[in-house]
């Protein structure tokens, strides 16, 4: 906040201006506010609110009113309290340690007011433990022989002030540690350790004041008793410590030590958890106080319930008569009850001005992140945030500070981040940083952005990410990496368009050869694909795939993540032929990289067999439209196997005029059917020897009428084929069935038929039919003019009689002269596997 909007509020908050404040020379350096608390004896001392002029900084203004004690009627004993007054600042300024309230500014005089500057306050423990006589009181019956008194109010800010388990046993620490000090360090006695002479800062801590009635020790160990005032009634209740906290030695003997301030402290302890009350409630009677003296013990095991168990052996040993029971202030710190991580954080805290940058840093970084889990939110930002927040400004020690800060922020809630964290850690984006203090800033960004309003993001963080591209720094340059991938769904997609992209190539091209700079580029780009659009893809991020070298096991895995994710999807513009091309041959070689393990290896066969099978789909749909447009046969070649008429199964069909006989047989060919190792073609076709019933029946495959039986590639088969008579080309007399090879084993060995479909004239095998002259005069000599691969539609092969089988079709000439047509070619290609006879 600005110095002269802090003054305005103040000003304005302040009303009417106050004479003793503006006559008093202090207010020369500080604007002074409202009154906040009170503190000293009886509470003279009034507290404000100020700020520093010169710097702005948060101060607390202590001002005595001479007039207060005006109501003495007696001048000296009025000059008699402020010189005591006046006395305890300098012991102030004199004792300057971490748990005694420090003084920024002397004491300044007129003759009004004294007035002197703190750090801030929020109150005093008395303040806070003030209780209401109508509600505080209530049920409660008042030690023996006490007296009423009057209530002490609370301020408003302090009515609502509740103090956690935690700050009871930080506070009651602190003031014993400043007690150890003065009576071992400053050999001095304190004398009115009470509620009015302890200070709560606005950061939570404790802090030992009231040092009005101080005297020196005689010996080292100060438990030497020395000669003290008792209270009495004869002097101001302002000129002498609180009666209901002093120690009985001193008001019975007159005589006090270390262990009187012991004391003091067991009956602050006492008050603390008796909300508030004294255990000794004399009301300014010496009388009173000796009365409550004999039930003191009475009255502790009462309260003892209250206490936490871990401190009750000690408040009881505190509050003994006998001196010698009492523990030192040593002693005291080193109790159980204090043995606490998150305690021991606190107060490194309170000293951490005094440490140097590698004590500092070992504490940020380990001791206060560990013990912040167990320190309540409220001291987070009352104590903790304080001491980080003036320690961002410290480039040696911003690293280490970043661990707990961020530990912070994940745990805040957006509210608190935005009023508390963020106007102080704004300055951090900007600020020129170490190498460390940026990558850790950098690696944690998502933690941050999960918090910070999204004009910040645009105006603030982003700029700081995008510059940490272009460090010289390879730290800085793969933390930026691994900022983009831990923060994507913050960036739009025009950023990562044109800057996080080409950035991040440029960071690629320098430290190609540096596995961590790899790995963190292909993790940024396999987080960032989805916002590229397809020609980026294709013209930047492909060609950077290409280029990575693959040889270790995490890069190979996280290349082919990426292909993995642009198989996902064509939107992502990896095509059939940038598959084959270019990423299959630079992922082949790898399936035989010693270095992968078997997850490793099956992932990336995975995504090789993935790109296998779109490139078959893809092509298999190409040919099959492509073959759509070629003439007969050759669009049928690619699918005669996966067409064959043996892989299908379909009902025969009868074709008309057609009767189907029991084939008459030679006895050559029987003779030849017996020595055939492969038996005959319809045996071999339909799976069953010659005498099977099925073997000489006619069956035709109705749905691929162009599929001829021969185009069976599985065996080649041998057909044997009776000759007309014994004088055809090929025939031998008594010599059984001549032997042609099949006609699709190869297009080497691919021939015309040496058959000839002459007129018999004689051979092994009978005429059986008068009329075949005929029927190859009237129809086979139209099959000899075609190609032999066009014989059967299409298909390879040479002839008509190759598909013939082992049936014999009888064509009776009363159906043929009966239908008045003739036996043509096209009949006889409808009906492989056939010998045909005629009648």
């Amino acid at each position: 906040m600005p110095a002269t909007t802090m003054f305005a509020k103040f000003k304005s908050s302040s009303g009417p201006p106050q004479s003793p404040l503006d006559n008093n020379p202090i207010g020369q350096f500080f604007e002074i506010g409202k009154q906040v608390a009170s503190a000293g004896p009886e509470l003279i001392w009034k507290i404000h609110d100020a700020y520093r002029k010169s710097d702005g900084k948060e101060c607390s203004i202590f001002l005595f009113e001479k007039r207060s004690a005006e109501k003495l009627h007696k001048p000296k004993r009025k000059e008699t309290v402020t010189e005591i007054l006046r006395s305890s600042v300098r012991q102030l300024e004199r004792f300057r340690h971490p748990k005694i309230l420090h003084v920024l500014h002397p004491i300044e005089e007129c003759s009004e007011t004294l007035a002197f500057a703190s750090e801030p306050v929020f109150a005093s423990l008395a303040n806070i433990l003030a209780f209401q006589e109508t509600s505080g009181n209530q049920g409660s019956t008042l030690p023996s022989g006490a007296s009423q008194q009057p209530t002490v109010q609370r301020p408003a800010h302090a009515r609502e002030y509740q103090f956690l388990d935690i700050e009871y046993k930080y506070g009651i620490l602190q003031i014993t540690e400043a007690l150890s000090f003065l009576h071992y360090s400053g050999h001095v006695l304190h004398r009115n350790v009470c509620p009015a002479s302890i200070l709560v800062t606005k950061k939570g801590t404790w802090k030992l004041a009231g040092l009005e009635f101080t005297d020196r020790v005689n010996d080292i160990d100060g438990v030497e008793p020395i000669p003290c005032q008792p209270w009495t009634s004869r002097l101001s209740k302002m000129a002498q410590p609180n009666l209901d906290y002093t120690a009985p030695e001193t008001q019975t003997q007159s005589i006090c030590s270390i262990l009187s301030d012991m004391f003091s402290l067991g009956m602050v302890v006492c008050a603390i958890f008796n909300q508030g009350r004294p255990l000794i409630q004399a009301g300014n009677s010496s009388s009173a106080y000796l009365k409550q003296l004999e039930v003191l013990e009475d009255q502790v095991h009462n309260i003892l319930p209250r206490i936490p168990l871990p401190l009750q052996e000690a408040a009881v040993r505190l509050l003994s008569k006998d001196t010698r029971q009492r523990p030192t202030a040593q002693l005291l710190s080193l109790i159980k009850y204090f043995s606490d991580s998150a305690v021991h954080a606190l107060q490194f805290l309170d000293v951490i001005n005094m440490k140097d940058p590698t004590q500092k840093s070992h504490f940020y970084r380990n001791t206060l992140k560990e013990a912040l889990p167990f320190i309540p939110k409220k001291l987070w930002y009352q104590h903790v945030w304080p001491s980080l927040q003036q320690e961002m400004r410290t480039q040696e020690v911003l690293a280490a500070v970043l661990q707990p800060i961020l530990y912070l922020i994940q745990e805040s809630t957006i509210e608190e981040y935005e009023s508390i964290i963020l106007p102080s850690f704004r300055s951090v984006f900007s600020t020129p940083k170490s190498i460390q203090a940026t990558v850790t800033l950098l690696e944690n960004l998502h933690v941050i952005l999960e918090k910070t309003p999204r004009d910040d993001i645009r105006t603030e963080v982003l700029p700081m990410l995008y510059n940490a591209f272009e460090s010289s720094t390879i730290q800085v340059q793969s933390a930026a990496l691994v900022a983009v991938t831990n923060v994507s769904e913050y960036l739009d997609e025009m950023s990562v368009r044109r800057m996080v992209l080409p950035k991040t190539k440029m960071v690629y091209e320098k430290n190609q050869n540096d596995l961590k700079i790899v790995s963190n580029v292909l993790s940024c780009v396999e987080k960032t694909l989805d916002r590229f659009d397809k020609s980026q893809i294709i013209d930047e991020v492909l060609p950077l795939l290409y280029d990575v070298r693959l040889s270790d096991p995490q890069i190979i895995l996280r290349v082919v993540n990426i292909y993995r994710l642009m198989l996902s999807d064509k939107k992502y513009g990896l095509s059939i032929n940038l598959m084959a091309t270019k990423v299959m041959p630079s992922l082949l070689p790898q399936t035989v990289n010693p270095s992968l393990n078997l997850d490793q290896f099956t992932t990336l066969l995975e995504v090789l067999q993935e790109m296998l099978d779109q490139i078959d789909r893809n092509q298999r749909n190409k040919l099959k439209l492509d073959n759509l447009s070629l003439p007969s046969p050759e669009r049928h070649r690619p699918l005669r196997h996966q067409y064959s008429s043996d892989n299908m199964h379909v009902p025969p069909f009868n074709i008309p005029n057609l009767r189907i006989e029991q084939r008459k047989t030679s006895s050559a060919e029987d003779m030849a059917r017996k020595n055939s190792t492969g038996g005959m073609l319809g045996g071999w076709w339909f799976g069953g020897s010659p005498s099977s019933p099925d073997s000489n029946f006619l069956r035709v495959v109705n749905a691929f009428p162009n599929r001829r039986l021969s185009d069976n590639t599985l065996m080649t088969p041998k057909i044997r084929i009776a000759p007309s008579c014994a004088s055809s080309p090929g025939g031998t007399p008594g010599g059984g069935l001549p032997i042609r090879r099949h006609s699709s084993i190869g297009p080497q060995e691919r021939r015309g038929s040496t058959v000839n479909l002459s007129p018999p004239t004689g051979g092994s095998m009978p005429n059986t039919s008068s009329s075949v002259p005929y029927l190859l005069s009237s129809s086979m000599q139209s099959i000899r003019s075609r190609r032999p691969s066009a014989v059967f539609g299409g298909s390879q092969g040479s002839g008509l009689l190759q598909q013939l089988g082992s049936g014999m079709v009888r064509l009776t000439s009363s159906h043929h002269q009966a239908n008045g047509r003739m036996l043509t070619s096209s009949t006889v290609r409808k009906c492989p596997s056939l010998n045909i006879t005629f009648s």
